[in-house]
């Protein structure tokens, strides 16, 4: 098979897709070396399943599209970090078919509105991001970065023709990011539409994504990771479930979904209030046994579980939630990590609890990233 083609990468416009160029299956071939090197004191050359793979084009869900140009000739796409000029990305061949059909006409009504790029050399502008995320049913959530809130009401009253504009169109907000710095969003989100949330079907399970929601970037990659735990959560058979860091609550709805659940408690906990809100209405829609709360995940390791599930950042779960965990009573842990650096920090802090299983899941093709989660159990 001829490997994925760019003419964004072979005219040196954007360097994202490291691995550009390089047969898919020597990417794989060269993760999965890499990645058991690293984990070898800690998974048995026995305990790795087969690698899960999908297209290498096409897959991704979500666009996170810097803004520049002129208001009157915008780009969408990415920025050159030292002059602030753009390159227009929209037809990235990453993006998953629905997102690939609907950002022209998106990009374009965007344009339309009337909105000053952000200009980040001059410090100058308003519109710094388009941020859109699509649906396995072709649905679309629209995230417009904004310096400020000054045109917030010029937004509003564009509203009904984007939404014209854009088929599937179901979620518009604003994010405010006032700062001058690398950051993509700010703290505070307008949702504009009616519709403040994204369902996100996979397999008999329908997440509800909100504009500020975490998910994996590959549909199909989640799918098949969800699947996993699912496979781990049946063979544990868990009487009590707890999800730290359960987000919008995919693996903790996946263990209340899963064989025996009738019998099982599962409960979520996350930081994030939104996110928790979503959570819940996803378990209200399922008629599924599963209870979410805002908390800090260290403290909720004291009470006795059968299984704990961790989906931390890249930082991973750090020295303090390893030893709690490590000095509880917890027989069984499914930790999915983003970061198998951080991943073998954490295993090496837990020693007592062994990796029986482990699965590379190739997240993000054409580049050195990728997911690994490992059932461990002491």
């Amino acid at each position: 098979m001829r490997p994925v083609q760019c003419d964004h990468f072979d005219r040196g416009e954007c360097g994202s897709c490291t691995l550009m160029g390089v047969p898919y299956t020597r990417q794989v071939a060269d993760q999965e070396r890499t990645v058991r090197e690293l984990l070898a004191e800690h998974v048995a050359p026995d305990a790795w399943l087969p690698t899960a793979t999908g297209p290498e084009s096409g897959f991704r869900n979500k666009a996170k599209l810097a803004v520049a140009g002129t208001k009157g000739a915008p780009t969408f796409g990415i920025l050159d970090p030292r002059t602030g000029i753009g390159t227009d990305l929209r037809d990235c061949g990453l993006y998953e078919p629905s997102l690939a059909a609907a950002l022209p006409r998106l990009c374009a009504a965007v344009a339309d509105v009337g909105l000053v790029p952000y200009d980040v050399p001059r410090r100058s502008g308003e519109l710094k991001h388009l941020v859109v995320t699509a649906s396995p049913d072709g649905e679309l959530m629209a995230r417009v970065v904004l310096r400020s809130p000054g045109q917030l009401p010029r937004l509003r009253r564009h509203l009904d023709e984007l939404l014209a504009a854009v088929p599937g169109l179901r979620v518009v907000s604003v994010n405010l990011q006032p700062e001058h710095k690398a950051v993509l969003e700010g703290d505070e989100e307008i949702v504009l539409t009616e519709a403040d949330a994204l369902p996100m079907r996979l397999d008999g399970l329908t997440l509800q994504l909100r504009p500020r929601s975490f998910f994996q970037t590959s549909t199909g990659m989640a799918r098949q990771l969800y699947a996993q735990a699912s496979d781990w959560v049946s063979d544990t058979d868990p009487g009590t479930v707890l999800d730290l860091y359960c987000g919008v609550g995919g693996f903790a709805l996946t263990a209340a979904a899963a064989p025996g659940a009738s019998r099982r408690t599962v409960t979520g906990v996350e930081v994030s209030t939104d996110a928790v809100a979503a959570a819940r209405a996803a378990a209200r829609a399922a008629d599924l046994p599963a209870t979410f709360r805002v908390g800090d995940a260290t403290a909720e390791v004291a009470v006795r579980h059968d299984l704990v599930v961790v989906n931390p950042p890249r930082r991973g779960i750090g020295p303090e939630l390893a030893a709690a965990l490590e000095g509880s009573t917890v027989p069984h842990v499914v930790y999915s990590s983003c970061h198998p650096t951080t991943l073998l920090r954490d295993l090496q802090a837990m020693p007592s609890l062994r990796v029986r299983s482990a699965r590379l899941f190739d997240m993000f093709p054409q580049t050195h990233h990728h997911e690994v989660a490992v059932l461990l159990s002491r």
